[in-house]
């Protein structure tokens, strides 16, 4: 079993910048493709930045030059670098990941992301 594990939600102005982590560990798991969804209260969830195995990105319009997502292969672990913050990023953001030899998606628990004006 893989369990996601994410880290670096929290508060911030706006303007300001976090950084997201989502941890891969458990059964064996090298990361193929990964992203990042977020659902602010009464939307729905939108894909924000996904990465594939070749490290090509790509991202929703309303974050590009602002977030970066990347992938540490030798950490297993995938990131969200936010820059910029704006009210509107406020949200829960959660990864998932696709492991190489796989097709099952999974999830990360979630992490919120506030940003105040």
């Amino acid at each position: 079993q893989v369990q996601l594990v994410e880290s670096g939600g929290g508060l911030v102005q706006a303007g300001g910048s976090l950084r997201l982590s989502c941890a891969a560990s458990g059964s064996t798991c090298s990361i193929n493709a990964a992203g990042w969804y977020r659902q602010a209260p009464g939307l729905q969830r939108e894909l924000v930045a996904g990465i594939i195995s070749g490290g090509s990105a790509n991202y929703v319009n309303s974050v590009k030059g602002r977030f970066t997502i990347s992938k540490d292969n030798a950490k297993n672990t995938v990131y969200l670098q936010m820059s910029s913050l704006k009210p509107e990023d406020t949200a829960v953001y959660y990864c998932y990941v696709y492991c190489f030899g796989s097709i099952r998606q999974y999830w990360g628990q979630g992490t919120q992301v506030t940003v105040s004006s």
